[in-house]
């Protein structure tokens, strides 16, 4: 029996979101093709995986018996895959980097240390949860939590970073040159279970009401504008440089929340060699420098240079604005 790998990880996406939409919108798929796609699976399989209603879908009871088998077939087809590429020449990598990670220093003395080697990049938004555990990168660069799923992955942790303020320029803490927790206490602070950043739910500014509290799938620009109004506040990663490009949002480092850790996530049995040159160069080779290095003098930006809920102020992990 041929069966299309690329159906099968089709399969394995729906029956992990319980929804076609949902499971569309993490392949990029229109939701139409995506059931024909599990259509085609199960017109070669010879049975229904899968019961669709308006609520949703789930596995039925030869669903249930394939999947586990399902995904060790994708986890043998990569791991088939990787061996045959380890053992050609040159050598190849691709290091994904979550959104906020600056990895450019640490990618050019990769380099510049193999350089018959192909060292590429891959920026993952961060619902691009599968991306390691299915061979499109090698090796992730990311804030704590992780923004991955799969088993058999290696997490090392490279270093930590404070925490900053992201506010409006109007906002009035803007001018201090460093915050503490106990200043933001009246500030509802949310953590995100998907991303390091901690939003605030917004608040009503002046004569203006409050907008509606943003949802999980809202864009980082969206919320961000939030922000720049003054109706929300946020804590992030010092490192995590997109608020500063701003002149609207002003970045205050803060003193006493919980410093951010940048880890290095492969997969536990992958051989290629460069992954260990990675992770030196990660461990040794100075990553993004500071804004307060790089900011011109008129900005007030902050920082120092990675994720976890802020001591205190922050609301539960696993929520989401």
């Amino acid at each position: 029996m041929d069966v299309d790998l690329r159906l099968v990880r089709y399969f394995t996406v729906v029956a992990e979101y319980g929804n076609f939409g949902r499971a569309a919108t993490a392949l990029h798929l229109a939701q139409p093709s995506l059931s024909r796609q599990i259509q085609r699976l199960e017109a070669q399989i010879g049975v229904r995986l899968l019961d669709r209603s308006p609520r949703g879908s789930s596995l039925t009871g030869a669903g249930r018996a394939f999947l586990p088998l399902a995904r060790t077939l994708l986890l043998d087809a990569e791991r088939a895959a990787r061996t045959a590429r380890a053992a050609t020449q040159p050598r190849t990598v691709t290091v994904g980097h979550a959104e906020g990670m600056v990895i450019t220093a640490w990618m050019q003395e990769l380099r510049r240390r193999h350089p018959e080697s192909r060292v590429r990049t891959r920026h993952l938004d961060w619902r691009d949860t599968r991306a390691l555990a299915e061979g499109r990168v090698d090796a992730l660069v990311a804030y704590r939590p992780l923004p991955l799923s799969g088993d058999g992955l290696r997490v090392t942790t490279l270093h930590e970073e404070p925490r900053v303020l992201v506010a409006s320029t109007l906002h009035p803490l803007a001018n201090e040159e460093e915050v503490s927790l106990r200043a933001l206490s009246d500030e509802e602070l949310v953590s995100c279970a998907s991303t390091p950043a901690v939003w605030s739910t917004p608040r009503p500014v002046g004569d203006r009401p409050a907008p509606p509290r943003p949802a999980i799938d809202d864009g980082y620009e969206d919320k961000l504008e939030l922000v720049a109004t003054g109706h929300c506040v946020a804590l992030f990663p010092a490192g995590d440089r997109r608020p500063a490009a701003r002149r609207d949002i002003v970045l205050i480092p803060v003193v006493d929340a919980d410093p951010c850790e940048v880890v290095l996530v492969t997969r536990a049995d992958d051989p290629n060699p460069l992954l260990g040159s990675l992770e030196a160069v990660a461990r040794t080779v100075r990553g993004p420098v500071s804004r307060r290095d790089t900011a011109p003098p008129a900005d007030r930006t902050a920082a120092t240079a990675s994720p976890t809920t802020a001591r205190g102020g922050a609301g539960p992990a696993g929520t989401s604005p």
